[in-house]
């Protein structure tokens, strides 16, 4: 009897020890799959690794992520979520509203997040007031990009104006070069008519249009303007457009296919990661109005696991993705900056370092604002009708005022 016990307490000890050395378990689901995302991602696997995790990769095709979320619902309902999900913006506190997030403030308070993380950013990641998910980066969307040589060789400087675009653009397009690359996407779309929402209306107009949704913004003369001038760069791209990936449209301009691209600062590790210098092979500036920040974060939620391993594996995922290591590594590789105030900025280049000083800027001046083509500033149904009526505008020769009138219909009718 006692060679029973003792053996039932060695049993007990030895399995205590195999649960305590079970290794932290991640399964990722993401849609970082290009070039420059791609690399980046890398860089979080290998921290994870490096700390004794075990990282399985899940990624999913598609720059808006919309294929993600598909298969990210078809998993939840099926009771088997995967540990850690890149989300953003309100759907962070729709998927806590169904009750399968989990709470990571434990290692928020260790970490002090609250001391290095922007307010404004840091409220998307709390879900009542605890932390759910773990901000990775912040992108500005309202960028321009262009090939360096094409602007030198047609005497061409960034435009800071949409008359000095629409210029530009006519002068290349006689020169027989597609003045925009642009893939025909609906989030595409939606990108390059919020960049012209805040341009032509302002900060203050954005947020009234499309962030509070109010009417008289949507029906109003400056809403007609931003679609008089997203029906003249509609003729600004190539005719074969239509469903092309964003990379392959930074590709054009990479290639001297095409002068200039509008896209978020992802675009930049595209050019990275083909070995493009800034300042060298291309250029960056803020898109034309220069007023203004619109930022999309890249975050990740926390799901509710059983198991001790796949817990502490979204612990350590947590830890790591807001670490400043990772901060700093992990952004110089996607082209974004880091979502921590306190990391260095001494290895990111003019690009990275106006982003971040406008970011900075247009925080104290209240006029750092949600991404809406990026999910950071409407709930899905609303930004989805809107992504409806912009690209139905794009793609045909809907009148400015058939698109307000449109536009105004289909905000009301999300609600």
């Amino acid at each position: 009897m006692k060679h029973m016990t003792a053996f039932a307490a060695l049993s007990a000890a030895t399995l205590t020890a195999t649960v305590a050395m079970a290794e932290p378990q991640a399964e990722v689901l993401h849609w970082w799959t290009s070039g420059g995302e791609a690399k980046a991602v890398a860089v979080l696997q290998k921290q994870f690794s490096d700390r004794g995790g075990v990282w399985t990769d899940m990624p999913v095709a598609g720059g808006g992520g919309d294929a993600a979320m598909s298969a990210l619902r078809a998993r939840v309902l099926s009771g088997n979520a995967p540990t850690a999900v890149q989300l953003k913006g309100p759907a962070i506190q729709e998927w806590y509203d169904e009750g399968v997030l989990a709470d990571i403030s434990d290692v928020a308070e260790a970490q002090h997040w609250d001391d290095v993380l922007p307010a404004q950013i840091a409220e998307h990641m709390k879900c009542d007031g605890h932390w759910c998910a773990a901000p990775v980066n912040v992108h500005r969307v309202n960028w321009v990009w262009a090939n360096k040589s094409i602007l030198e060789a047609n005497g061409i400087e960034m435009p800071t104006t949409w008359e000095e675009f629409n210029a530009a653009a006519d002068k290349l397009k006689a020169a027989g070069i597609t003045p925009l690359a642009h893939g025909g996407q609906a989030w595409q779309d939606a990108t390059i008519f919020e960049t012209v929402v805040l341009g032509i209306g302002g900060p203050d107009f954005y947020q009234k249009a499309l962030v509070d949704l109010d009417p008289d913004a949507l029906t109003s003369d400056t809403m007609k303007s931003v679609f008089d001038e997203m029906r003249k760069l509609r003729g600004y791209v190539d005719d074969n457009f239509s469903g092309r990936d964003w990379n392959l449209a930074t590709a054009m301009v990479m290639n001297g296919e095409a002068a200039f691209q509008i896209m978020g600062d992802w675009a930049k590790g595209e050019f990275l990661a083909a070995g493009k210098e800034p300042g060298v092979d291309f250029v960056c500036a803020p898109t034309p109005g220069d007023a203004g920040f619109l930022y999309n974060v890249d975050s990740f939620a926390m799901f509710k696991v059983d198991g001790k391993d796949k817990q502490d594996g979204q612990k350590l995922l947590a830890e790591l993705i807001v670490g400043p290591s990772f901060q700093e590594t992990f952004n110089l590789n996607k082209g974004s900056i880091p979502v921590r105030t306190d990391v260095s900025l001494d290895k990111f280049d003019d690009c990275a370092k106006k982003s971040a000083a406008d970011m900075k800027a247009d925080g104290a001046a209240g006029s750092l604002l949600p991404s809406m083509a990026h999910g950071m500033a409407l709930h899905g149904a609303q930004s989805g009708a809107i992504m409806d009526v912009v690209t139905a505008h794009f793609n045909s020769d809907m009148s400015s005022d058939d698109a307000v009138k449109m536009l105004a219909d289909a905000v009301a009718n999300s609600m």
